[in-house]
């Protein structure tokens, strides 16, 4: 079945959703609304234990949020915020849906993209894996459940260190951090990602559900923190300092797959206005 730039299959137990968005792979209108039709379908199925999220590009898994949208929204008015955005509150239905869900990564994943994987409950990926959070160099801040879920992925002080320096983390950092649960060659990721899933959806649904239910709660709510979350982007939107490093980002080459693909670091120094030795 196809759900915009997803193509869901299913075998089993197992559903395999492979995100195909060209040229560039972003987190944008057509990937949440593709969400939005999948995850209705997937919850009324009884079926689905696991489903297992993959990309067809061959470098980026997903690139990140559309920076010229971003540019060119509507500014934002800074008044309080009730509930999460659109997009934390669809990854934050994803994360506590009844089924597993496991991401398989070969390649890159910044921003948005890194933020969806983040609410996935498990990770697997290649050698090729780079994964990062720039958005506190556009002036801004991981605002689709970044913020939040990396706190209680790795810890507050790691958490602070990375989302405020924006660089990437490669494979075997990822690994350490527990934030990838196994890293394997790439020519097998999909091999080991179907062996995994096929293993957990022997289990009952029922029990699925209720391990992820109490272990959610034993971490405690984080409803009121991704509220806080879409808040305080709302209010650094609305104060519009986002604008000049986001269009310097983009004028460096960012949200260009040439650009993307030679490292963040070049770009977080434009965003920052650090000039460079020639």
């Amino acid at each position: 079945m196809q759900y915009g730039p997803l193509h869901a299959a299913r075998d089993g137990g197992v559903v395999v959703v492979t995100i195909d968005s060209p040229p560039l792979q972003l987190v944008d209108a057509a990937f949440i609304g593709g969400l939005l039709e999948l995850l209705p379908a997937l919850e009324s199925d009884p079926a689905p234990r696991v489903v297992v999220f993959r990309s067809a590009d061959p470098d980026y898994f997903l690139m990140h949020g559309d920076v010229e949208y971003l540019l060119g929204a509507a500014p934002a008015h800074g008044e309080p915020v009730s509930e999460p955005n659109i997009a934390a509150a669809t990854f934050d239905r994803l994360h506590h849906a009844p089924f597993l869900t496991i991401g398989v990564l070969d390649g890159i994943a910044r921003g948005g993209g890194c933020e969806f994987l983040s609410a996935l409950d498990l990770r697997i990926g290649s050698p090729r894996a780079v994964i990062g959070q720039p958005e506190a160099a556009m002036g801004i801040l991981p605002g689709a459940g970044g913020t939040v879920r990396w706190s209680r992925l790795v810890g507050r002080a790691r958490a602070l260190e990375l989302l405020l320096t924006g660089r990437d983390i490669h494979a075997q950092e990822a690994l350490a951090l527990g934030w990838l649960q196994a890293l394997v060659p790439r020519e097998r990721l999909d091999e080991e990602a179907a062996s995994l899933a096929a293993r957990i959806a022997h289990l009952p649904a029922a029990g699925i559900a209720a391990v992820k239910q109490v272990v959610d709660a034993a971490l405690g709510a984080e409803r009121g923190a991704l509220v806080a979350e879409s808040d305080a982007l709302e209010r650094l939107m609305a104060a519009g300092q986002h604008r000049a490093p986001m269009r310097r980002f983009l004028a460096a080459g960012g949200q260009t797959r040439a650009g993307e693909l030679t490292g963040v670091t070049a770009l977080l120094d434009a965003m920052l206005g650090i000039e460079r030795d020639p």
